[in-house]
């Protein structure tokens, strides 16, 4: 089905083209064959230099914020410093419904929306008490965590990822889902969907593997921003208190880890389509309660409806109110034709829908969507049922 879709697009027109080559070379995990030249000398003398052992991870950085709750009121109430304590009260009124504006609760919050969203879940859900972390320590591993999403960059920032925590939390509430998953599986999804692009660079995972970056070489082109943004998420945990898992059990550490680990590398935009496929099949297969709630009695169905639940929060933005959209939908070209401009100043193929000179935004909202509609928004609607 896809594949008739896409090839229906691709005739449409140029920018039709574009949407298709780019579904495909994003949706779809595909093996390239390469040539590969014989090393010359200079080459050889390189991986000579490069063979240390690479065991300090990029993007890591030192952050002091001082004392992060007795300096306000308003930080002991949101997690965050704030003179607008009413507006930002206001739109956390929305914490339990789909459609947070999150633009709103960033510029009410000093730009910290990552720190306050995830700070109100963990108080609406009681996460904080339940494993015993201690305030300051949440307040200050969050804005650690913030501090390391790129401001510049236009939509992988924390903005996205404070969206996509939201989001997840909303998913875990649905009727289909009610009592379903452990409150450490809730505290793992949660967490997944907070670091899972920590660290972007505004570049996709190919353009990494094309430009031979140090990322692509460390993690053999593999899911390369997807394990680069786990390794900082539990990086920084060893920070000054950073450490939120820290009065969590040997076995309870290890299991969120698995958790975290799994869901986040399902991110990977590449493995879409067989996550949706295995989801399906499992559904398919499924009994469900008296009730409507979906019966997950062992791990791998479990992880494999927190992998999907993850990655359809973070494809959720044509599902949320059309303003809020719009505003997405800018971001996240902006953050293209950036890919494309880089792209054309090193020589190299532009990659499709990153050109500025040639896709059409319209086009590309229209042809994504329909995409979307067939093969993105059914996760969401299996997932609850």
């Amino acid at each position: 089905m896809l594949n008739r879709e896409l090839t229906h697009l691709s005739e449409m027109s140029r920018s039709g083209n574009q949407v298709s080559e780019f579904i495909s070379n994003t949706f779809l995990d595909k093996q390239n064959e390469l040539e590969i030249p014989s090393p010359t000398l200079k080459s050889r003398d390189r991986k000579r230099r490069q063979q240390q052992l690479m065991t300090q991870i990029s993007g890591v950085r030192k952050v002091t914020h001082g004392p992060v709750l007795s300096s306000s009121c308003s930080t002991a109430r949101f997690g965050v410093k704030t003179d607008l304590e009413d507006l930002l009260s206001k739109d956390l009124e929305d914490i339990n419904k789909w459609g947070l504006n999150i633009f709103k609760v960033s510029e009410h919050s000093h730009h910290r929306p990552l720190t306050c969203i995830m700070y109100a879940i963990f108080q609406e859900r009681d996460l904080m008490k339940t494993f015993r972390i201690p305030v300051e320590t949440f307040v200050t591993y969050m804005m650690t965590l913030e501090d390391h999403y790129h401001a510049d960059v236009a939509y992988h920032n924390s903005l996205h990822a404070a969206d996509v925590a939201q989001s997840t939390h909303i998913l875990l509430s649905t009727p289909a889902l009610d009592a379903v998953f452990t409150d450490l599986e809730i505290l793992a999804a949660i967490f997944a969907a907070a670091i899972h692009d920590v660290d972007h660079p505004g570049v996709s995972n190919q353009f990494l593997i094309n430009t031979n970056s140090e990322l692509a070489l460390m993690y053999n082109d593999e899911s390369v921003l997807e394990n680069h943004h786990l390794a900082v998420g539990f990086k920084l945990l060893q920070g000054e208190n950073c450490d939120i898992f820290q009065n969590l059990s040997k076995k309870q550490l290890q299991t969120l880890r698995k958790m975290v680990i799994d869901m986040v590398l399902a991110t990977d935009m590449s493995k879409h389509m067989s996550l949706l496929a295995d989801l399906k099949t499992m559904v398919e297969t499924k009994k469900v309660t008296s009730s409507g709630v979906l019966l997950l009695d062992n791990y791998t169905d479990r992880i494999q409806v927190l992998r999907n639940m993850v990655h359809c929060a973070d494809l959720s933005n044509p599902t949320k109110p059309l303003d809020l959209y719009r505003q997405w939908t800018d971001r996240i070209m902006e953050e293209f034709f950036h890919q494309g401009d880089r792209e054309r100043e090193r020589g190299m193929e532009i990659s499709p829908m990153c050109d500025k000179h040639t896709a059409s935004v319209e086009k590309s909202q229209v042809g994504v969507q329909r995409i979307l509609h067939i093969h993105v928004i059914p996760c969401g609607t299996r997932s609850t049922l």
